[in-house]
Formats: C-alpha cells, structure tokens, sequence
C-alpha cells in the first residue's frame, strides 16, 4: 500500500533533468550549483570530488567550500588593524535610546548591615555546701595550691600574672609560693661536629694504613666531589678499610659511580653507607649492577635519598639481591610490596647459609678435636 506522499512523488520519476537545466538561464545555473554546493559540496561538485578524497569533510569549512567572495583581496591578515577598525565602527555607531532615561536618582531602600550584637560572659555565681565554704575558706595557702594542683588548674596559678594580681589585690601582700612545681625544661644539645680529618684519612687510605679499618664521613656537608671520588679511587687499592661511611655528605650520582667501579675491584670492604643524599636511580643501579659482581661486601644503606628511586629501580635491587648470597643487611624502605617480599625473602636465605655455614664449622671444630667422624644427619 502507497503512502500519500509517495502517490505525489510518482510524478517526478519520468522528468528530464537535461531537458530542465537546459530551459534555465545562466544566472539561475549558476544559483543552483551555490545551492547545491551548501547542501553536499562533495557530491555536487563532481570534479572536486575524483581529486579530493573522503576526508576532505574533515577539513576547515574554507578549504572546501567554494570561494563566493566579489571582492578583491585587501592584503594579508592584520589582527591589530582588524581590532582598531572594529573599534572605530563601535565607538561611530549611535548608543540605542533607554525606553527609561536614566537620572540617578536612587530607588528603594538603602542597605544597612545589620550589627552584630557582642558577645558578653556572665559570671555565673557558685554557691557551695556551707561545710563547703567554711572548710575553703580556713584551708592554708598550702592547702589549696594541692588542691588547684589535684583539679588540674596549676598551671593558672604557677603564672607570673596571677601573681600580680594578687599582690594587687590583698593590699601589698606579697605574692605566695607556690608549692606545685612545674616540670624543668631538658635542654637539647646538638649534636658534635663529625671530628673526622678528612684530608688525613685520605693520605692514611691511600698509604694502605693497617690501623685505619673504618671512615666516617657522615654529615661532613662541605667535602668536594672530587674528594668523594678520591676516596672511592683509594679503595680500589686498599686492603685494610672494612666500613666506609658518608651519609648526609651531598654526594651525587658521579660520586655513586665512582663508588661502584670500587666495588667491581675491592676485596676488603664489608659495609658501604651513602644514606641521605642526592642520589638518583640512575647512581643507584650502578651500584646495584657492581654488587653483581663483589661477594665480600654483606651491609650496604642507601635509604633517604632526596627523591624516590621508582619500581624499576627497586624490582632492580631485588633481583640482584635474589642473586647475591653475600648481602646479609639492606638499608631501604621500599614503597612497593612486591619488591619488599622478595628482599626480605633473599636477606632471610642469605643469613640462613651462614647460619648452616656456622653450625657446619662448629661441628667439624668438635670433631677435630676429639678425632671422630661426625654421624649423618637422618633423612
């Protein structure tokens, strides 16, 4: 079944278009295609449509619509005269009239704010049990300072002001001592400057003193980074420092890098602290690539740096730790949970073998001195 519509459109299915376009002048033509072109100017102009392809429809409106400007160009794009002609067009075009003319005269009601009222406290009169006021009242000074002291108003009375003011008041009378007594102020001293000489014990580290076995650095703020260098150079050669320590010394990543390539050579070193510095992941890695490869070295520090260092670098420092059986002790608080679990699980086996290794000497220690084989352990 045919809707109306459809009945009225029948009509137009026989039309001749060539024959239509052929009766039209030249201006109505012409009026047709800018038409045509507002409606779909890729399916009208037919020509533009083989050169353009289907995503011209994303370009701006002035790329693909026709050009219909009469006018000739006046000359390139000039934002600051735009803006003074269009100035100048404002400020020549007559204000529209008021339906009201204004007067300035002031309608309704002027504001006034409403005044906040003040706030007054009243003392509120206490009345007590006559046995009360007749005990307070010949109770000593003595006797109530213990009892401010017990209601917890002591305080009030230890200050210097309540004094006055009670001097002011009983006439002259002196000011009474009090018998609570605060508690004394425990001075906090700082601590000592670091009494490390730091040019001496390079000289002694480079010299391979034997009496020199640890250096402590620690909080030696202005030792140059050259410095910081020559001590990591010096324990390339020595054979004798045990523990090496300079937390809070401002050492960078050159310096952490010099450190490591110690790491790679000594054989002697048993603790390594570099806590609280400027240290980034990159001075990190370092050492954690030349712990790869030292396996005397058991404590190592390297926590409060002065940025974190990232889950890279802590999924880093566990698998290295997962693979040094040395490193008994690992100063760092990580902020992941996958890398803590597998650190403490490789620090926890790493104290196990040499628990092993200590009970297993022990027992041949025994058996050498009384000369027997040691039996078996069960299965």
């Amino acid at each position: 079944m045919a809707l109306p519509f459809q009945k009225e459109l029948e009509k137009y299915k026989n039309i001749d278009e060539d024959e239509l376009l052929g009766k039209l002048s030249e201006e109505e033509l012409k009026q047709l295609e800018n038409v045509l072109d507002d409606l779909d100017p890729e399916v009208s102009d037919l020509e533009l449509k083989q050169v353009v392809s289907d995503k011209s429809a994303l370009l701006p409106a002035g790329f693909r619509q026709k050009d219909q400007t009469q006018k000739a160009a006046t000359g390139p794009f000039d934002r600051e005269h735009l803006l003074m002609y269009l100035e100048k067009e404002a400020l020549e075009q007559k204000d529209r009239e008021d339906f009201v003319p204004f007067t300035g005269e002031k309608k309704g009601r002027v504001f006034i704010p409403k005044e906040k009222p003040i706030e007054t406290h009243k003392e509120e009169k206490v009345t007590l049990d006559p046995e009360l006021e007749e005990a307070l009242a010949s109770a000593s000074d003595t006797e109530l300072y213990d009892l401010a002291a017990v209601l917890g108003v002591h305080n009030l009375l230890n200050n210097p002001k309540f004094d006055e003011e009670t001097t002011n008041t009983k006439g002259g009378k002196g000011p009474v001592r009090n018998v609570v007594k605060g508690e004394k102020v425990k001075p906090v001293f700082e601590e000592p400057p670091n009494p490390t000489n730091v040019e001496v014990s390079l000289q002694q580290m480079k010299a391979n003193d034997p009496s020199l076995q640890e250096v402590n650095l620690n909080n030696i703020k202005n030792i140059p980074i050259p410095t910081l260098k020559e001590f990591a150079k010096a324990l390339e050669t020595n054979t004798h420092v045990k523990k090496f320590s300079l937390a809070a010394t401002r050492s960078n990543d050159p310096v952490a890098i010099a450190f490591a390539d110690m790491l790679k050579v000594n054989k002697t070193l048993k603790s390594l602290n570099i806590e609280s510095n400027f240290i980034t992941g990159a001075g990190i890695l370092a050492l954690v690539e030349a712990l790869k490869e030292n396996d005397t070295l058991i404590e190592i520090k390297i926590d409060n740096q002065r940025q974190q260092l990232g889950t890279a670098v802590e999924m880093e420092i566990a698998q290295m730790l997962e693979e040094n059986s040395r490193i008994l002790k690992f100063g760092y608080q990580f902020t992941k949970q996958g890398p803590r679990t597998r650190v403490a699980a490789a620090i926890t086996k790493n104290n196990d073998l040499v628990r092993k290794k200590r009970v297993e000497g022990d027992r041949r220690f025994v058996a050498n001195i009384f000369k027997c084989r040691v039996p078996d352990m069960p299965h």
